[in-house]
């Protein structure tokens, strides 16, 4: 990492902005000061209050920080910026629900927050959470699939969040801003290796996520914004301690790969981190101990010696005020994350990112390629989807682009990316009907996916999502016949689709169009100067104007038509195309419309631009990364957003 810039310890040095960008765009280490982390309670053998206090960027011993309002073992730990906070666990006579915190600024005792919804044991190493919420994940005994929330800025009772994907105590959770995600514990009559996670923002059910290496409980849990790091933990028959580290990418789904292995192996113990480092403090080997051993999250290894902790004992909580589920910018402006770099204005009329996701090249990717539409070049690495899919389609509001997953083979998946940072997909929920080649096409609200292919046969299925909540699809109407691969674009109001073919390789000239925010079937708007193909996600616009590009007629056409989205009626002739294509992506903001990739048969990394307002021919914008065609579209500033 660059030290060439001053930071909160030291204010010196020369602003080199290119070191800024680099370190927060690709690996999330700009500094910004010394992170506290807390180790508190447990059992040694007796109930302990007490709670230590470290530093994660240095190594030592821990020392005193000051006690919790009661004696307690196996409670859960959680921290924002400003507030520690710890929940449940087990006191002397039976478990507790109560909810204890402190202001990681002073050292003192805990002052009492409120009440889990049920008290619980096993939870230590189950809380996470954001710099807005607090989480608790599963609880015993019997073991349950209670998650609870709080409020951390606030005091108050925990809320019932949803449930976790299985009942479990000893799990250990972690999060990245948006995203918790909890792994392993106990499910009688064994140890669970599932991994489970939720959208913090949100309320629901837990979706699974994947898989630990082996099932174990009463593991430790630490992580940066973009990495999960699992370590330690413990098999119940016969009882064996494990030395096990798995890493998980948060951003996206699958099963922990592994890290390394700590120092000393042990169960019961507590995870606190910064974004760059994560410290284990305490445990059983069986024996008490207390280790405390570190590792450096963006790269796999062995676990280091970090010190000691004050007290020897185990089924204690951890807790920082600087770990991965905390937004990276504090105290730094938001924009130093954003894809640009700069502030980042979203909403018709203002946003200007496009992104460009898979696509066949002629194997399918999962590469996002990201344009600034009002400038001019070359697409940027954006992240990547979860899975390499065909003929996907994309839809997006000013904050969030979603993803229908196309073919591997026709899946129902859809998945979702945050404008806002660089980043891979998160599962978002899924399809009415399994399919390819559909067309997405949204408002700020509302997407809708038309089309498509599930079978032998054109879908004319129409489903629609809210795109600021995850969760399956509803059925919106029918398009006027069934097609695939054609193009799409809106207003604020209202949706057309455009063109298409059968799998007879009919082609389709009909334009239909629906009003966003009801429900029903298509209404025919008019028609294109010919039946066209190959038109998969070649739409876009701005509030009043759609624009359609290339396909085949069944030659390969460098057409370009509008029309007037208010208005029903056949095409205009706009302009041509640099190049010849189909199954381009349209994108654009309030002005200007940008259509990128393609095939003719060969696949291009041409990128076009046109003024929308205007009519004329294409000009150059710049290249995709790679040259592939039918990928899906999204921007923040497309013509259906107000």
């Amino acid at each position: 990492m660059a030290t060439s810039y001053p930071d909160r310890t030291n204010a010196r040095g020369i602003w080199k902005l290119s070191d800024i960008t680099r370190n927060i765009k690709t690996k999330g280490t700009f500094p910004r000061g010394s992170t506290t982390g807390l180790a508190a309670g447990g059992i040694s053998p007796g109930y302990q209050a007490g709670m230590d206090t470290f530093t994660v960027e240095t190594t030592g011993n821990a020392t005193d920080f000051g006690d919790l309002t009661i004696s307690v073992q196996g409670h859960g730990g959680l921290g924002s910026f400003i507030r520690g906070v710890y929940g449940g666990g087990y006191v002397p006579g039976g478990t507790t629900n109560v909810i204890d915190y402190v202001q990681f600024a002073s050292s003192g005792n805990a002052a009492d927050f409120g009440n889990l919804t049920s008290a619980g044991l096993g939870m230590q190493e189950a809380g996470t959470g954001n710099n807005t919420r607090g989480l608790w994940f599963g609880r015993g005994a019997p073991q349950q699939n209670v998650i609870d929330f709080i409020t951390i800025a606030s005091l108050g009772n925990a809320t019932d969040f949803g449930d976790a994907t299985v009942s479990v105590s000893g799990a250990a959770s972690l999060s990245s801003p948006t995203r918790a995600v909890s792994a392993g514990g106990y499910v009688a009559p064994a140890e669970s290796n599932v991994i489970n996670f939720v959208e913090i923002s949100s309320t629901g059910n837990a979706a699974d996520f994947g898989d630990l290496s082996n099932g174990r409980k009463e593991l430790a849990a630490t992580g940066s914004s973009t990495r999960g790091v699992y370590g330690g933990g413990a098999n119940q028959s016969p009882l064996a301690a494990e030395n096990v580290i798995d890493s998980i990418n948060i951003g996206s789904l699958g099963n922990a790969v592994d890290f390394g292995d700590t120092s000393v192996t042990r169960f019961r113990l507590a995870g606190s981190s910064s974004l760059i480092r994560g410290v284990l403090s305490g445990g059983q080997t069986p024996s008490m101990s207390n280790v405390m051993d570190f590792i450096t999250i963006e790269s796999a290894g062995n676990a280091t010696d970090f010190g000691d902790i004050t007290v020897a004992r185990s089924y204690l909580g951890g807790c920082s005020n600087g770990h991965g589920g905390l937004q990276e910018f504090n105290p730094r402006a938001p924009e130093l994350y954003s894809p640009t770099g700069r502030p980042l204005a979203s909403g018709g009329g203002a946003g200007q990112i496009g992104l460009y996701a898979s696509g066949n090249t002629p194997g399918d990717t999962t590469a996002i390629d990201f344009v600034v539409i009002s400038t001019l070049g070359n697409g940027t690495n954006f992240g990547n989807l979860a899975i390499s899919t065909g003929s996907p389609a994309g839809a997006s509001s000013s904050t969030r682009g979603i993803f229908a997953m196309g073919d591997n083979p026709n899946i129902d998946t859809t998945t979702y990316v945050e404008f806002s940072h660089l980043g891979n997909d998160s599962d978002f929920g899924n399809l009415t009907v399994a399919r390819r080649g559909a067309t997405g096409v949204s408002n700020d609200t509302r997407a809708l996916f038309a089309g498509g292919v599930s079978g032998t046969t054109g879908d004319d299925v129409t489903d629609f999502f809210v795109i600021a909540t995850t969760g399956n699809a509803s059925d919106f109407g029918n398009l006027t016949d069934g097609r695939y691969n054609a193009a799409s674009a809106s207003s604020t109001t209202r949706a057309i689709v455009a063109g298409g073919e059968d799998p007879d390789s009919n082609l389709i000239n009909i334009m239909d169009y629906f009003t966003i925010g009801s429900t029903g079937n298509a209404t025919d708007f008019g028609d294109l100067s010919a039946g066209r193909g190959n038109m998969a996600e070649g739409g876009a616009s701005s509030s009043t104007r759609a624009i359609f590009s290339g396909g085949k007629e069944p030659s390969t056409v460098n057409t370009m038509e509008y029309v007037t989205i208010s208005s029903t009626g056949d095409v205009t002739d706009f302009g041509n195309l640099t190049v010849a294509r189909g199954d381009t992506g349209g994108n654009s903001n309030s002005t200007r419309a940008i259509f990128m990739g393609g095939q003719a048969p060969a696949k291009k990394n041409e990128i076009d631009y046109v003024t929308i307002a205007s009519t004329g021919n294409a000009a150059d914008f710049g290249d995709l990364t790679s040259a592939r065609s039918a990928g899906a579209k999204a921007s923040n500033g497309h013509g259906g957003l107000s």
